[in-house]
């Protein structure tokens, strides 16, 4: 009788711990944790772009703003070795949004909100709002573009947005739609934990805008000079000029879409390695 009655109390004791056991992880499957939004850019802190990147996102996750102290384009991957770096945090300059502005590059960026700012990797890194183009090969150069592969170097899936407009009365409308639209799907997906995605936006209405189209890069470069010139005490100086020239008629690349009013989405990657070439190098290189 007295078993019968040991087992029957243990028995009734597991059920309850049972049944709280399986509300507790009712409750936390639940309470979704708030994705980690990191934006940067390499316009600097106080560009219009940056602004507009953030407020196309507010509501999808807690951001957290970490950008260079003054523009930084074409400044492509480099990082700061040789000074010290600074962040000084940035109040009121985004509402309700925490804010960090950085002496150093992008990636400097990037790297630094990882390490002492959110102390782990955010869900997401976005760069941009860029003013001005970043397709083709742009993107070799671009300091946007890098602090999103940055981004994706460390595992932290990254998107970096541009509109090719240079003005600082620029019209993000359009950017900015498109932009929530691709957070919300990446943040909703489990995806490539290296993801990168280079986006650009043509330079018109939102309206006029026919959407995504995913394309490849485009082989296109600047056909550079560089202008000599005088300065006021005669000595010569030189600055950098050069034709944007298309040699890459298909109509799968970034090039031709934005031509033709669609937002182009190029993913990229860090690996460099030209698969094709070597291959055929295996097969054909003397290697003694």
């Amino acid at each position: 009788m007295l078993r019968l009655r040991l087992r029957y109390t243990i028995g009734w004791k597991v059920c309850i711990l049972q049944y709280i056991m399986a509300k507790a992880k009712k409750v936390a499957s639940n309470t979704k944790k708030e994705p980690v939004i990191l934006i940067t850019n390499d316009d600097g802190i106080t560009a219009p772009g940056i602004k507009a990147l953030v407020e196309s996102v507010k509501g999808l996750g807690k951001i957290v703003v970490v950008a260079p102290d003054k523009p930084q384009s074409g400044m492509g991957h480099a990082i700061t070795i040789g000074h010290p770096l600074r962040l000084q945090q940035m109040n009121n300059l985004f509402e309700g949004v925490e804010a960090w502005s950085c002496s150093g590059t992008p990636v400097d960026c990037v790297k630094l909100a990882v390490d002492k700012i959110l102390k782990g990797k955010p869900d997401i890194c976005l760069s941009g709002i860029n003013h001005g183009a970043n397709h083709s090969i742009n993107v070799i150069y671009s300091g946007t573009m890098s602090a999103a592969l940055e981004a994706a170097i460390e595992s932290i899936p990254s998107i970096g947005f541009s509109l090719l407009d240079y003005s600082v009365e620029a019209d993000f409308t359009g950017a900015q739609h498109y932009a929530r639209l691709l957070v919300t799907q990446v943040l909703g997906k489990k995806i490539d934990k290296h993801l990168c995605l280079n986006v650009n936006v043509p330079p018109v209405s939102k309206d006029l805008l026919k959407g995504l189209k995913v394309c490849r890069q485009a082989y296109a470069k600047y056909e550079e000079e560089f202008a000599e010139r005088k300065d006021p005490h005669n000595k010569t100086y030189y600055w950098l000029t050069g034709e944007f020239v298309n040699f890459d008629k298909g109509k799968d690349t970034d090039v031709w879409a934005l031509k033709n009013n669609y937002v182009s989405v190029v993913p990229v990657q860090f690996d460099l390695t030209y698969y094709k070439l070597k291959d055929k190098l295996e097969q054909s290189l003397i290697t003694k």
